[in-house]
Formats: C-alpha cells, structure tokens, sequence
C-alpha cells in the first residue's frame, strides 16, 4: 500500500525510509519520492540491531526534513521508529493495519504483558488507525478495546489502476511463456501459505477433472509451502493439470488475469491467520474475470460488496462438496457439486 501511496503523492513531498534489497536501485527509480534505506536488509528491520538502526536514521532524517506527519506501513515494525519520533519530535504518526497482523496481535496481548504494553504504546499513541477493509477496521477496533483505547480508525478499501488491470490484453506471451494453452484454466494469485486455501482447490480440482479432464490450475506466487503444495500435487495425481508459476513481474500479471477462465481464492481461517482484503480479487475482476472467493476474513465484502460474484465455505469443501460455477446469461452464481462451464 505505501508504494501506492508513494507513486501517488506529488513529486518530491515524501521521504519513504525502509531497509534494503537486492535490485532496490532499478525499483526506487520508479517512484517520484525520495526513497531513503537503511544500511541493513529490509527483512532484519525487526531484529534490535534494525530497529536501533532505524530509528537513529528517522531521527537523522526528522532533523533534516522536518516532517508534518509519518505514516508507517504496518504496525510492527515501523510503528518503533515512528512512536519514538512522536515521543521526541512530536511528529504525529498514523498506522496502516492488516488482518493478520491485529489477529497475531491479539494472541499476543492475551499471553504477554510485555506485549501489551508494547501495543498499546504504539496503537495507542497513533493519531489514527487506516484499515485496509471494513472487516480489517471492525478487527482494529477489537484490538482497541482489549487494550481499552479509543484511536479513530478509518476503513480505506484497495483499488487497481484501471490502466493496468483491465480487460483485453494481449495474453500469447504469457501463454507461451508459462504455458497456459488449453484449459479452461482456474488461478489463484497469493503466497504458498495454508491459509490461502490452495490445497483447497487442489483437492477440488481432482474431483472436478473427473467431469471436465481439461480443468487446470494455476498459482502464481512464492513461499515456504511450495514443497507441501507440490507433494500434494503429486498424491493427487494431478501433475501438469496444476502448474506453479512463481513469482511473476507487475508488467505480467494483467496477462496472466486475462489468460485464466475463473479466479479461485479459497482463503480461510488458519492457525490465527486470515485475509484482511484481497487485492487479487480486485485484480482479477478488474480484468474481466470472474471470481470465486472464500466466505472468510475480509473477502466477503470485496466479493458481494463490488461484483457480486461467488463466495464459498472452506468447511463444506473440505469435506468433499465442491463449489460448482456455472455460467447463466453472463453471470456466475455457486452451488455444490464441481466446477463446470
């Protein structure tokens, strides 16, 4: 969301200060801001070394620009450096929150008295609370009343750039490139983490192949259960109906939307985790797509607040009843029993 922000703004009004990462040249090139990085990797920010280092350049960089406000990315860890600015310069700050950062939060709080303080420090000091959706916003204010604050909170929805995402573009470089002929195809746009409901789909996609053998399954994405996904795969004895595509560049994602028949995002409830938004079913359908997205987290308002597409439960799939599309008068409505065209 900040790297909308940033290439949003006017030229030159803000300074956006993260660690550093590979290739970070080519990319700060892109944006009309100056993009200042700390001299430690962006993934090491939450370590204390990163956070000492970041907060002595905040404060070398509120010395030197004078900043009216700072908005941090997500509550932890940017809130350290911005909470200790509002403490010694009295720079207000505002915090950006997503799903499964307060539901991490509020485990923590519940066991950890340090935790909580922590929290309630950082939350509690912000002049406000900017929700990526209203289920977001509604989670941010039970946060708050755990720890007894009152912080404005606001619930600002994600968007596209409709010059980017949109319908009819060109997809036989993509094709070729990923090989994505045939299908129908089915995709999902996510990383390879449990609660993104890719083995969901998997397991529907077995049964829906018994009807329609030329169902196929795309996932675009990185992550640390690629592995897991592929062994399932394998048990399956899906092979290269289910292609794992990695992770793919901006310039190529409109054209991957646009090669794909449905978008699947079966997100669900996992291990204190969950979806707060769901920027792909935005994408998606701002290609043309139609979509179907689990009936958890923040997805249900994207899906039947905007488009009026499908939403699933996870439970009822994972015990074997498969949403089934079907197309009628241009429209897609769900059901039980498989995916069909």
């Amino acid at each position: 969301m900040m790297g909308e922000i940033a290439l949003r703004y006017p030229r030159n009004t803000l300074v956006v200060s993260t660690g550093a990462h590979g290739g970070s040249a080519a990319s700060d090139a892109r944006f009309p801001q100056t993009i200042d990085r700390v001299g430690i990797r962006a993934t090491r920010l939450r370590t204390v070394q990163g956070l000492a280092l970041w907060t002595w350049r905040a404060r070398a960089l509120a010395k030197q620009r004078r900043p009216g406000f700072v908005w941090c990315a997500e509550l932890k860890p940017a809130g350290y450096p911005a909470r200790w600015l509002a403490a010694r310069h009295r720079v207000p700050y505002g915090l950006i929150v997503y799903g499964t950062e307060l539901l991490l939060i509020q485990e923590k709080i519940r066991r950890s008295r340090f935790k909580r303080g922590t929290a309630a420090s950082i939350i509690g000091n912000a002049a406000v609370v900017v929700a990526i959706s209203r289920w977001t916003a509604d989670l941010a204010l039970d946060v708050l009343a755990m720890l007894d604050l009152r912080v404005p909170v606001e619930a600002v929805p994600l968007g596209t750039t409709p010059a980017h995402f949109q319908p009819g573009v060109d997809t036989s470089a993509v094709r070729a490139k990923y090989g994505l002929n045939g299908g129908p195809w089915l995709l999902t746009v996510a990383r390879l983490e449990w609660h993104k409901g890719i083995d969901t789909t998997m397991t529907a996609l077995a049964a829906v192949r018994a009807a329609h053998p030329g169902t196929r399954y795309a996932i675009v994405g990185t992550g640390e259960r690629l592995a897991q996904f592929e062994q399932l795969r394998d048990e399956l004895r899906l092979g290269d109906a289910v292609r794992f595509l990695g992770g793919i560049s901006d310039a190529e994602l409109p054209a991957i939307y646009n090669a794909a028949d449905l978008y699947v995002g079966a997100s669900r409830r996992f291990e204190g985790l969950a979806e707060g938004f769901g920027i792909s079913l935005v994408e998606a359908s701002a290609c043309g797509l139609a979509v179907v997205g689990g009936r958890s987290g923040g997805w249900i308002p994207t899906i039947h607040g905007r488009w009026r597409r499908g939403s699933i439960d996870y439970w009822q799939t994972r015990n074997g009843d498969d949403a089934l599309v079907r197309r009628e008068e241009k429209r897609w409505r769900v059901t039980t029993t498989g995916i069909g065209w």
